[in-house]
């Protein structure tokens, strides 16, 4: 079986004969620089967005597409740094995004999202392109729970914190943590004390097991 790839690594000829084969492509939604508390970096989606299809063209022959930096964060523009997008001019983005590939041939299309705030906007155009599946993070990795103390939060919280102390641990500032449940001035929710890199390795993997499911399950000629 062929692996998988990143769609800006291969030449066009390489990408060409890739769609023309079926290809299932992977389009990584998530945040370039949003705030994430003060202990994680502005590119924690980014870098999630990357290393969850990452490990997914190392489990199935799909085609990465580039990370979309930017989308719709409306609650986080007060916050230094943070960059959003209106509702419109995502959809339009994403739109345009799709469209781009399908002129080229690509009809398997999983968009993954590793946002909350951009779930229903891409959720919308998927229903309007048709046969475009969409992928929400918060959704995926459910079997990894029971590693955590505290499930409430769900922004730079004990899951994200654990994510990142896995995958660039010297960008996590744990002293740095939160006073819990303080949003509005802090950009962060819920407890991330006993966040670890064993969690998050563990939740990535959950993750990618139930991305490679919902792939399979959905494309099962693909692979």
């Amino acid at each position: 079986m062929q692996s998988g790839a990143w769609l800006e690594d291969l030449t066009w000829q390489e990408a060409r004969a890739r769609f023309d084969a079926g290809a299932v492509v992977v389009v990584p939604v998530g945040a370039a620089a949003k705030a994430h508390g003060p202990h994680l970096p502005l590119k924690t989606d980014a870098l999630t967005a990357r290393a969850l299809a990452q490990q997914l063209i190392e489990r199935l022959p799909v085609v990465a597409a580039p990370v979309v930096g930017f989308g719709f964060y409306p609650a986080f523009t007060a916050f230094a740094g943070s960059q959003h997008l209106g509702a419109d001019t995502f959809r339009a983005l994403v739109r345009e995004l799709v469209g781009n590939l399908r002129g080229h041939g690509v009809r398997r299309i999983a968009i993954l999202n590793t946002g909350v705030s951009t779930e229903q906007p891409l959720d919308e155009v998927a229903q309007e392109l048709g046969e475009v599946v969409v992928l929400h993070m918060r959704l995926l990795g459910v079997k990894a729970d029971s590693l955590f103390d505290n499930l409430d939060g769900g922004h730079a919280d004990e899951r994200e914190t654990s994510v990142m102390l896995a995958l660039e641990p010297r960008s996590v500032r744990m002293d740095r943590l939160a006073p819990e449940g303080d949003f509005k001035t802090t950009a962060a929710t819920g407890d991330a004390s006993r966040a670890s890199a064993f969690k998050g390795e563990r939740l990535l993997a959950a993750r990618v097991d139930d991305m490679v499911s919902a792939l399979a399950e959905r494309w099962p000629d693909a692979f």
